[in-house]
């Protein structure tokens, strides 16, 4: 235990070993609802052109991101543990350390374009007629609540096909994860879905069956 520790906290690990614990920080808020993928569900935003220039477009750049750092620590880490024990002198540790680094960075970059080849299949890219097709559908929160700023909620396209989009309310409604809201309208700019509370009359069977 106490030689992982070393391995992780030593150069070049260490680097690395902080981006993989906000990696993992915000993906427990996402999960717990408290955080949402925000813009990063927006494969062709900035980010995305970013990540596109270096072969990792097409998915989600929180996504890509993660997938970065945690190839890039595994790799780092081996690589340091190896360099434990071949016993190098402090100059020469110091060269061969950004050697690692480097060696890291490739091999993160490598295997996440290998990932996102096929996993980009899976975020096809949206136009703005296929989102304004959302409009007028009812759509159920995903996330445990719904402001003017934050909030998740999974609708399905008219093909059948399910997607989770980012939605807002300008009330205070309560809309809790697992309720049933109405798009009526989207805003291009803030790439974002406008919804209200579905009542009876929108959504009858879910509301007989409560």
């Amino acid at each position: 235990m106490t030689g992982f520790l070393g391995a992780a906290l030593s150069f070049p690990t260490v680097l690395f070993s902080f981006l993989l614990v906000v990696v993992v920080g915000y993906w427990l808020l996402v999960l717990t609802g408290v955080l949402d993928l925000g813009d990063d569900l927006d494969v062709d935003g900035g980010a995305g052109t970013f990540l596109a220039g270096l072969g990792l477009g097409g998915v989600p750049s929180a996504i890509i991101f993660s997938l970065l750092v945690a190839v890039a620590w595994f790799v780092s880490l081996a690589g340091t543990a190896l360099l434990d024990g071949l016993g190098f002198g402090s100059g020469t540790r110091v060269l061969v350390s950004i050697g690692v680094l480097l060696a890291a960075a490739f091999c993160a970059w490598l295997v996440t374009r290998l990932v996102a080849i096929p996993l980009g299949r899976l975020f096809p890219a949206e136009s703005d007629a296929t989102r304004h097709a959302f409009v007028g559908r009812l759509c159920v929160v995903r996330t445990g609540t719904v402001t003017a700023d934050f909030g998740q909620a999974e609708v399905t396209a008219p093909d059948g096909s399910s997607a989770v989009v980012q939605v807002r309310q300008p009330g205070e409604e309560k809309m809790p994860a697992g309720s049933s809201a109405l798009i009526y309208d989207y805003d291009t700019e803030g790439e974002f879905f406008w919804v209200m509370p579905a009542g009876p009359a929108f959504d009858p069977l879910r509301h007989s069956a409560t």
